[in-house]
């Protein structure tokens, strides 16, 4: 028996080795919680792996959303060749397609977040034949102004980019004045040169 098992172990494995037996699933990636400010775009980013080589042609994306209150699910876009956009419902005019497939990319843009967009967005991705794996989840939280991180990332950055102006002008500012000094030490230097090489006529 146990001579049966390890034979067993030593083929599988030669299998896996050689590529025969492949253990295949698609990966998804999203960031999980996203929030959004009442009115503004927001971007729900979702990536793919796929252990099969991506083909444009045959790769199917599909968002759905399920409402914070409950009730049903809702097909909120669909990519196969080419984005198809709601025709109708809340999201109307409201999604777009923000993904590259040959990028791995399959992220969408919800346009004008209203509270009503609150809930789990999936986001299911097939590139055949890797058909199976997981999907991914995003839970949008659309709030009336920006949480306090959200203000503190957002004075960190506007700091940070007059603080990196400031210092650029500080070191043009410096360069030109020490291109003025040495030009002007260059002036008196070649000034005073004549003035020594002068001798006095009655000195014999």
């Amino acid at each position: 028996m146990c001579v049966n098992g390890l034979y067993l172990l030593a083929v599988l494995s030669g299998l896996a080795a050689s590529g025969v037996l492949r253990v295949s699933g698609m990966r998804i990636y999203t960031p999980g919680d996203v929030e959004a400010v009442n009115g503004t775009d927001v971007r729900l980013k979702c990536t793919f792996e796929s252990s099969a080589p991506i083909n444009a042609r045959l790769v199917i994306v599909s968002w759905t959303f399920r409402p914070l209150s409950g009730g049903k699910e809702l097909s909120v876009f669909h990519y196969q060749e080419k984005p198809y956009l709601p025709p109708e419902g809340i999201f109307k005019k409201h999604i777009s397609w923000a993904g590259d497939i040959m990028g791995s990319d399959a992220s969408i843009i919800i346009r004008e977040a209203r509270f009503i967009y609150n809930g789990t967005y999936t986001c299911q991705v097939t590139n055949p034949p890797d058909v199976h794996g997981q999907v991914g989840e995003i839970k949008l939280r659309v709030v009336k102004t920006a949480s306090f991180n959200d203000l503190l990332y957002l004075v960190l950055a506007i700091g940070g980019g007059i603080a990196a102006v400031v210092f650029c002008l500080i070191i043009i500012v410096s360069c030109r004045r020490c291109k003025r000094e040495y030009r002007q030490r260059q002036l008196e230097d070649d000034e005073e040169a004549p003035r020594k090489e002068r001798k006095d006529p009655t000195a014999w």
